[in-house]
């Protein structure tokens, strides 16, 4: 096979040679005063044979210097036909290789594109990316959520979003500085005006197209400080709970079988004796299981609820009225913990000094800016300092002589398993009022 360089050559030398015989045919026919038409002549087939010889070479550089030109544009759909030339179509398979390859690598980079963008625009984070004269380029949908209710704010400068701002939120912002700041709660799902959310505040800075950028994180820790909080006492409570135990069973094992030997003694101080500490064991025993409970709450099994019955049943151990129609809204959650959670919250009501008739049930369908439900528990009864709200759903804290400290955070801990919030607030009337905000749509 001949290279193409041989091939170009004798390509010159086949035109030079036709060219000198055209050129010599001219001179012999018309004589010696034709010898400049002769030149001509020959140098015009000289360079027609040679255009036609290399025609395919020329096409074939032309079509890969378009190619490299849309490549230079990042266009890399165009493919290159082959000449039937070995060393061209070597060359012209290379190019469809490199095509392919950078429209495989861009369609990747586009998909790993449209995935970030997606994680970003559906991250509970707060990112917003603003230029040096403080004009927002980016914005997820939390920041767009949290600064303008949704609605698209790039282009904007962001003095003019702020300028409504929570004062802390706004100083936050203001500031160079990063960490943690508080302030009234933001979100839509907020039960009350008086919520304080934590939050936590990052910058980062970038250069990108010769122009600075600034990066600004908002991370809401209120709900993961509270897990943690919740998942502290949940060890310390098995910890406790287990080494109880340890001690409750022998201790419940010398009584039997001290009874047993001292049965023929018949003697009433002894009897009093092993029956304080079977009581005291017993009361123990069960004041371990209710910890052990709030420990190891299961995951909620949920479906939906039938109002009417859950009413009714509830209305059986304590007696409430209902102030408002019942939930219409379908709503899937574990029938068999909410009962729990509103049994506590109507015992609390009922044993707040309240008469039995003030106590009150209220249901509210949420529709803006998150669907959910809404539930109230009323009473009238004499009310929580606010030291004590403020204390109210921890664990361990009781205001009650004989109370575990447990009911309130187990119904804390039941409703945040299914993704709402639980709040308590004094009434202006006089009483509480404890409300319970389940979202509708739950993962």
């Amino acid at each position: 096979m001949l290279s193409l360089r041989t091939k170009v050559v004798l390509s010159n030398m086949l035109s030079c040679l036709l060219a000198a015989m055209a050129g010599a045919l001219v001179w012999l026919t018309l004589g010696d005063n034709s010898l400049w038409l002769a030149v001509l002549l020959m140098l015009a087939v000289c360079y027609f044979c040679s255009m036609w010889l290399t025609k395919r070479l020329s096409d074939s550089l032309q079509a890969l210097e378009i190619g490299l030109l849309n490549f230079k544009d990042n266009d890399f759909s165009v493919s290159l036909h082959p000449y039937g030339e070995p060393q061209l179509d070597a060359l012209v398979s290379l190019y469809n290789q490199a095509s392919a390859k950078l429209r495989s690598e861009r369609q990747f980079i586009y998909q790993r594109e449209l995935m970030l963008d997606k994680v970003i625009q559906n991250s509970p984070n707060v990112m917003l990316l603003v230029d040096d004269s403080q004009r927002v380029i980016y914005a997820n949908g939390a920041a767009r959520h949290l600064f303008n209710h949704g609605v698209k704010v790039e282009g904007m400068l962001l003095p003019e979003l702020i300028a409504i701002l929570p004062e802390a939120l706004k100083t936050a912002l203001n500031s160079e500085q990063e960490g943690l700041f508080s302030m009234g709660s933001s979100s839509g799902d907020s039960i009350d005006e008086n919520d304080v959310e934590t939050w936590h505040i990052s910058r980062g800075r970038f250069t990108q197209n010769n122009q600075q950028h600034h990066l600004i994180l908002l991370k809401q820790l209120t709900k993961e400080l509270n897990r943690q909080e919740v998942a502290v006492w949940k060890k310390v409570i098995r910890i406790i709970s287990h080494e109880l135990n340890n001690s409750v069973a022998p201790i419940a094992s010398m009584v039997n079988s001290g009874r047993f030997l001292t049965q023929h003694l018949d003697n009433t101080k002894l009897q009093l004796i092993f029956d304080t500490i079977e009581n005291r064991t017993s009361h123990l025993s069960q004041f371990i299981s209710h910890y052990a409970q709030f420990a190891k709450l299961p995951l909620p099994q949920k479906q939906l609820i039938d109002w009417s019955k859950m009413t009714q049943q509830l209305a059986q151990q304590y007696p409430f009225q209902v102030l408002s129609s019942l939930p219409q809204m379908p709503i899937k959650l574990d029938a068999v913990q909410l009962e729990q959670v509103l049994i506590n919250l109507l015992k609390n009501a009922h044993e707040s000094g309240a008469d039995a008739d003030s106590v009150a049930l209220i249901f509210e369908d949420i529709t803006h800016p998150v669907a959910g439900l809404l539930i109230k528990v009323n009473d009238q009864g004499s009310g929580m300092s606010s030291e004590v709200l403020s204390q109210a759903l921890l664990p361990f804290y009781s205001t009650k002589q004989s109370g575990t400290g447990i009911g309130l955070p187990l119904c804390r801990e039941i409703i945040e398993a299914h993704g709402g919030r639980i709040s308590l607030q004094s009434r202006p009337e006089g009483g509480l009022s404890v409300k319970v905000w389940l979202p509708a749509q739950q993962s």
